[in-house]
């Protein structure tokens, strides 16, 4: 399939089998699954654990092959999407500088490197640019992951649950951070999550997974325009809502 308009991923009837090295048992994760994702929409998946939601992330980078499906992504240019990834934990080089680490990222993606300072300074790490990753703190090292993943101007950005191995205060200041973020650069992204609010607070659109293999439980568009807050009683509902279909 060729993407037009303004779709940027399309997967249409996705399945992908694991097999246990115990006993070689197969265990199905994703059976004809299928999901749309718009330029400058970002998709929350939640699910409970070993639902599969980090293995649909990971078939979409192209990281895990897929059994059967299609998986169609598209960049701005009509050419391959330019990806950026921040996982659960940060993945920085502990033998570089924050700034090098972003540096590192943008000379990948074929970007100058002069946009380091800026994108940190945005994240909050303008006096820490010099910093080694083993001085910061778990919120700064993944500042950084942040920092890594908006620098190189990515056309999809993929988010493996990146705040969970945060403390709960720490996690709030950066899925706040992470929607000034987007405010400021909208783009096309997935974030798997098993957080409903989490999900409720970020995402312009809510894709409920359950079973095994994963379906679709059900699915909201968040009627809610940005910035918002977590106070907000439409969202509440809504985290309340998919913690039900969960249950």
């Amino acid at each position: 399939m060729t993407l037009t308009g303004s779709t940027r991923v399309h997967l249409s009837g996705l399945s992908k089998t694991f097999h246990d090295p115990r006993d070689g048992r197969a265990r199905p994760v994703l059976r004809d699954f299928a999901l749309d994702l718009a330029a400058g929409e970002l998709v929350a998946v939640v699910g409970a654990s070993g639902t599969g939601k980090s293995t649909l992330l990971h078939v979409v980078a192209g990281l895990v092959p897929p059994d059967a499906g299609e998986v169609s992504t598209v960049g701005a240019d009509g050419g391959p999407p330019r990806l950026g990834m921040v996982f659960q934990q940060p993945r920085l080089l502990d033998w570089c500088t924050a700034r090098q680490n972003v540096v590192l990222a943008l000379e990948a993606a074929g970007l100058p490197g002069g946009g380091a300072d800026e994108v940190l300074a945005a994240v909050g790490l303008a006096d820490h640019a010099d910093a080694f990753p083993t001085t910061l703190s778990g919120g700064q090292r993944q500042r950084v992951a942040v920092a890594r993943a908006f620098a190189i101007e990515p056309d999809l950005l993929l988010l493996d649950e990146p705040f969970s191995a945060l403390d709960e205060i720490t996690a709030r200041r950066l899925r706040l951070l992470l929607q000034e973020l987007w405010m400021a650069r909208p783009r096309a992204g997935l974030l798997v999550t098993h957080n409903p609010l989490e999900a409720a607070l970020l995402a312009d659109r809510v894709v409920v997974l359950a079973g095994s293999p994963a379906r679709v439980a059900a699915e909201y568009r968040v009627d809610r325009s940005r910035p918002r807050s977590p106070e907000d009683p439409l969202l509440f509902d809504l985290h309340t809502r998919i913690v039900a279909d969960l249950a």
